[in-house]
């Protein structure tokens, strides 16, 4: 499968045209995707892939959130929970109606995998059915939509973000459910989220979930993760949470350098 770029990127302009890209949503999807696609082929190229396998993790980037767009347009609302999982609606539109032919010809070959990669992207936990290939595509393309969300948590304010009162942000303390998974170095479960402030913890917790040290890598470069952590408010209990996950989050990069160290 020959992956020509400007064709891809041509066919993604296309697509995403057909919705009104002066809505604030679907801007932010489309700069999205292409961080995403950048992203993805920088860590396969960290992680030493042929050029042929670095373009494949960079188109797998480049239609990932695919489904992101009508879902907005039919439901109004990108909350997976309160319309259809994205994920799955973006291999629907690739595979069932055609859509993937816009973008690559002869894709016979990697279909399954795309398929799969985009289908797992945002699941909780990947199918552990997936061969080694798949495996590693998915991982890929779940390490970089995470990175990501790093910055749109960072560039954006809480309060546009959730939908709440800059108040509500500052009002409680962060549950303590989640506070036990964050000490338990893992993603913080949607129902488990109940205070308006649980919402950047789970951001936060989504570096636990990084697959490769090289991602490590990416998120130290950017300085997004530390910006994050030093979220300030005039709760002095959430100082102190926030001071806990700080102490935490440095324990679990320490061991994760040391991990990249001895694979360099």
């Amino acid at each position: 499968m020959v992956i020509d770029r400007e064709r891809v990127k041509q066919a993604f302009q296309e697509y995403t045209g057909r919705y009104d890209i002066h809505d604030e949503k679907i801007r932010l999807k489309v700069e999205h995707t292409y961080r995403v696609a950048d992203i993805s082929e920088q860590i396969a190229e960290k992680l030493g892939l042929s050029e042929e396998d670095i373009a494949l993790a960079w188109l797998i980037g480049m239609l990932h959130d695919i489904g992101r767009f009508e879902q907005l347009r039919r439901f109004h609302t990108f909350v997976d929970s309160q319309s259809i999982d994205h994920s799955h609606f973006g291999v629907e539109l690739l595979f069932q109606d055609g859509l993937l032919a816009r973008f690559v010809d002869n894709s016979s070959e990697n279909e399954e995998l795309i398929k799969k990669a985009i289908y797992w992207h945002s699941a909780f936990r990947i199918d552990p059915q997936l061969n080694d290939r798949e495996m590693l595509f998915a991982k890929v393309i779940r390490d970089a939509d995470k990175i990501d969300i790093l910055k749109v948590a960072t560039d954006f304010p809480l309060e546009e973000i959730y939908n709440v009162a800059t108040e509500q942000i500052h009002a409680h303390l962060i549950t303590e459910e989640v506070m036990q998974q964050f000490r338990q170095k893992q993603a913080i479960f949607r129902d488990t989220k109940k205070v308006p402030i649980d919402n950047l913890a789970g951001h936060i917790a989504l570096v636990f979930e990084l697959e490769f040290p090289q991602s490590y890598e990416i998120v130290k470069e950017q300085g997004y993760l530390d910006r994050l952590l030093a979220f300030q408010s005039p709760n002095e209990g959430l100082m102190l949470q926030f001071q806990e996950m700080r102490q935490i989050m440095q324990e679990h990069l320490q061991v994760m350098a040391e991990k990249n160290r001895q694979t360099v």
